[in-house]
């Protein structure tokens, strides 16, 4: 049992937070260097520690306001990262550049949002759809990164030019496609969600 006050800084969440923050860099660093299995793991490494954080912070009752405003940035820190990074690997990773963008500009948009309706007193919690946007995006990462290690360990080698995805196993070929585009689709319809529910809130508001 935690002995510690909730209102404790240097907690359990805050703590896997940080460490989830610093492994978004290693992540960041390994791909660049085409080390895209180390990535791999790292990458599940981290996300996992998301779960596992927030559901720490409930059980225990140790949400606290800095846990509020570092872990969804520590969470857009590394989505956002690892798609830019993976861009930046197109067309072998299957996530385009215009991709990443679209992340990225949901994110700042929901940041953006968040801050105004909460610094008016009101409750901008995040959204089951927006709870399934992280996911997509995770499984997206993680079958963009298991890709780009099959071309790096076998395709390569061999010649053959990236982004000719015919060569990849079909398995492999519709994970990649069916998981990118799940998460552009949510991220895009979460996205819209909030703007929809701000809407309401500062309509309510009168402003």
């Amino acid at each position: 049992m935690p002995t510690s006050s909730p209102n404790t800084i240097l907690n359990v969440p805050n703590v896997l937070t940080t460490i989830r923050f610093v492994l978004s860099i290693v992540v960041f660093v390994l791909i660049p260097l085409e080390q895209y299995l180390a990535a791999l793991i790292v990458f599940v490494i981290a996300a996992s520690t998301d779960w596992i954080d927030g559901w720490w912070a409930r059980k225990y009752g140790q949400v606290t306001k800095l846990g509020r405003i570092f872990d969804p940035f520590v969470d857009k820190i590394i989505i956002c990262g690892t798609f830019i990074c993976l861009a930046a690997e197109w067309p072998a990773s299957g996530i385009a550049p215009l991709m990443a963008v679209v992340v990225m500009g949901r994110e700042m948009l929901v940041t953006a949002i968040r801050s105004e309706i909460e610094g008016r007193g009101g409750d901008f919690s995040a959204q089951m759809m927006g709870k399934l946007k992280m996911v997509f995006q995770c499984v997206a990462v993680v079958a963009s990164l298991v890709t780009l290690q099959y071309w790096h360990q076998f395709l390569l080698p061999s010649g053959v030019k990236p982004g000719s995805t015919g060569f990849l196993p079909a398995w492999l070929y519709w994970t990649l496609h069916i998981s990118v585009w799940l998460a552009v689709i949510s991220t895009v319809y979460s996205g819209l969600e909030y703007v929809v529910a701000a809407a309401r809130i500062l309509s309510r508001q009168g402003r």
